[in-house]
């Protein structure tokens, strides 16, 4: 089954930062990783579905005209409201996907460490949700822990292999380490570029 908002409700009562995401250097790397491995130096318009605190979306938010992010734990959307005050372009609310789709369409979506909370139908109708709302030509970038976690309904490594068989996406970025795994898919057609030919390289 997948994981509740009670659930997450449940861990941000027991901990204003569950996961650490504030506390240590792994983090704070990992954080910068995902932003420089966006192929694009800008986005008109992101979305980023399980932002937790915020702290990945300060980041997404000086890289994007718009960005709207989405958590099923109200102390976490009310962290990332706070943090993001004052930015223009910025929508926090409550929510989750696949049940809670945001209205228009993005030419980036960031899945950072939110899919293997979901089970086999729920990751397949999220997906799905993806992809009807990227833009052609736009990015998917997913970033999932690999090592062992029971609670969760899939590995993170499950994850992404699942995300290798879906034809509206083609891979243009993989990263691999021991404890995560990093990936940027383009919505397709058209053909994905490389880095290089998104910036007028050969």
């Amino acid at each position: 089954m997948s994981l509740s908002r009670e659930y997450f409700d449940g861990l941000y009562a027991r901990d204003a930062d569950p996961w650490g995401i504030e506390r240590g250097w792994y983090e704070e790397r990992k954080r910068a990783v995902v932003l420089a491995s966006l192929p694009r130096m800008r986005y008109a318009r992101a979305f980023e579905p399980g932002c937790a605190g915020g702290a990945l979306s300060v980041g997404l938010a000086e890289r994007c005209d718009a960005l709207v992010c989405r958590d099923p734990a109200e102390r976490a959307v009310e962290a990332t409201r706070a943090r993001l005050a004052g930015r223009p372009g910025v929508d926090v609310a409550r929510g989750a996907l696949p049940a809670d789709v945001p209205g228009g369409t993005f030419d980036l979506v960031v899945a950072s460490e939110v899919v293997y909370y979901l089970d086999d139908g729920d990751r397949d109708a999220f997906w799905n949700a993806v992809e009807g709302l990227l833009r052609p030509g736009g990015h998917l970038l997913a970033v999932h822990w690999l090592r062992e976690a029971p609670e969760y309904p899939v590995e993170g490594g499950a994850v992404h292999d699942e995300l290798a068989g879906r034809p509206a996406l083609a891979r243009t970025v993989r990263h691999d380490e021991a404890d995560f795994r990093l990936e940027v898919f383009a919505r397709v057609p058209p053909p994905a570029r490389s880095v290089a030919q998104e910036t007028g390289l050969r």
